[in-house]
């Protein structure tokens, strides 16, 4: 059996190849495959096989894909490019005869609001339409979306947004790495879709609480209307579409669009999600 990564230079395919070692696929049967090979050093070392890839360029996928029986297609990073590099890692994937692909999504993807659901909403049809088999993961939020938020907060002492009293279900972006590595060897997820999320959703008053706790520093949240915080984020430098994102974000956040807890993650892990809490003590 041959696993292939995609994104493996990036936080989630790292730690997705990590989670595969860890619970036992010998290193011969997984390729790391990404932009910059020089990072997947360690991972060569202990006997993964590496492989340049650009999303776009249909010759380095196909030599990354020869002889493959799976492709994790890890999303990519750059919004407003994704479905261009999605469809192209689908052709070059089915082009290469693999047996499944596995493609991490967004929340409720093909019916949800939210601001980044529909190049992944795209994307799910795309894959439906090419006739391999596959397993969608719609990934909710990661705890460490809020690594950099909770830094700043503790140097301000204010954690301000205009999410209102919203609720994430995030969960540690290793969570969601390990059910992925569960999928790609586990038998009878074809055709399935999983709604991914954490056990418990929080609001940003917990969050505040939860970085003052931690870092012993008080933080206080404060709630803005969206007026007001596109004032703040433009007065601290911003550029428009920026602001327009976090401003959007916080809007898809307000209604409650990241609150749903399903409990399909730590079915599929075995264990309770981590808590943003943890993610939070272990990094700041």
């Amino acid at each position: 059996m041959s696993i292939v990564v995609t994104g493996a230079t990036g936080h989630l395919g790292r730690l997705i190849v990590e989670a595969l070692l860890r619970n036992g696929t010998p290193a011969s049967d997984i390729v790391a495959a990404g932009r910059s090979v020089e990072k997947l050093d360690d991972l060569a070392a202990q006997g993964v096989r590496v492989a340049q890839i650009e999303y776009t360029d249909a010759a380095t996928l196909a030599a990354a894909f020869e002889d493959a029986d799976t492709v994790m297609l890890v999303s990519g990073s750059e919004v407003g490019q994704r479905f261009a590099q999605h469809s192209s890692v689908i052709d070059a994937a089915k082009a290469a005869g693999v047996s499944r692909i596995v493609y991490t999504s967004a929340p409720a993807a093909t019916t949800s609001a939210l601001i980044l659901a529909p190049e992944h909403k795209a994307t799910e049809e795309y894959l439906q339409a090419s006739g391999v088999p596959f397993t969608v993961l719609r990934n909710g939020w990661y705890n460490e979306n809020y690594i950099q938020t909770a830094q700043q907060a503790v140097a301000s002492g204010t954690l301000a947004s205009s999410v209102g009293d919203g609720r994430v279900a995030s969960a540690a972006r290793a969570d969601y790495a390990d059910a992925a590595a569960v999928v790609l060897v586990g038998e009878g997820h074809d055709g399935r879709t999983y709604e991914l999320s954490g056990d418990y959703a929080w609001t940003h008053g917990e969050l505040a609480e939860a970085i003052s706790e931690v870092t012993g520093t008080p933080v206080t949240y404060a709630a803005l209307s969206p007026e007001d915080y596109t004032a703040a984020l433009e007065s601290a430098g911003l550029d428009e579409g920026t602001i327009g994102f976090i401003v959007g974000l916080d809007a898809n956040i307000r209604d409650g669009l990241l609150a749903v807890t399903t409990g399909e993650l730590a079915s599929l892990i075995g264990r309770p999600t981590t808590p943003i809490r943890e993610t939070l003590a272990a990094t700041l």
